[in-house]
């Protein structure tokens, strides 16, 4: 609970993942990747239930070993590879309609800390904000990024009067690195997704946005973490 506002947190995991065969159970670190997620969640100091929706009942017994609650199988049709990924998240609003707010967390997103969870949530509330979501600097600026016509010559991606010669003078850009997503639970009803020209950021540092969507993902983050002690 935070400011007398009660709080959901919401762990979507199926079971067929495309890019990384059966990804969230994968072994990273010495636990499944979606154990990362759950032991950070549950230091939370303002999340007041942590759900998982799945509906893979290996995954679903998982998270349940590490202490996530499941008060619910997702229905399969919410578990397809065309499924926008709002959808599992009003699905669990409807069962559990009793919060005030909703907070996404990704498992791909395992070096994501409870700092960063709870500070997005914080930074919600203290701009009164119906929606803040994680975000991290981009390594390559789309500043410079140029599309190429048919006939090979290069347009700027952006167009701008400016010419950045220094990549120190480039306007800083950001990218969504999936980690936390908040929202007002009526507002995120009603507007059914995260993003709006409402949603304030919350920046994250590069080190911790890993984002696991492919095997080179998972093997660069086990390297990683061989590297360096978490």
């Amino acid at each position: 609970m935070i400011e007398g506002k009660t709080v959901l947190a919401i762990l979507p995991a199926r079971g067929g993942s495309k890019g990384v065969t059966r990804k969230n159970l994968r072994e990273v670190g010495g636990k499944p990747l979606i154990a990362w997620t759950i032991e950070e969640a549950k230091k939370s100091l303002h999340i007041d239930k942590l759900i998982i929706s799945s509906e893979d009942d290996e995954i679903i017994q998982v998270a349940k070993a590490w202490g996530c609650e499941v008060p619910f199988k997702r229905p399969i049709e919410l578990a397809q590879d065309e499924t926008p990924g709002i959808e599992p998240v009003l699905h669990a609003l409807k069962i559990l309609p009793q919060y005030d707010y909703v907070i996404l967390l990704q498992p791909t997103s395992p070096l994501r800390t409870v700092d960063d969870i709870d500070a997005c949530l914080e930074k919600c509330l203290a701009f009164n904000a119906n929606a803040c979501v994680s975000v991290a600097a981009v390594t390559e600026n789309p500043y410079w990024m140029y599309t190429i016509s048919p006939d090979s010559i290069m347009h700027k991606l952006i167009e701008t009067n400016n010419y950045f010669t220094r990549r120190q003078d480039l306007p800083k850009v950001y990218k969504l690195n999936g980690a936390v997503y908040v929202a007002e639970s009526e507002w995120l009803r009603k507007n059914k997704s995260f993003l709006s020209n409402e949603t304030m950021a919350y920046i994250m540092p590069w080190e911790r946005s890993v984002d696991i969507d492919s095997e080179s993902d998972l093997f660069n983050l086990k390297i990683f973490l061989s590297d360096y002690s978490y």
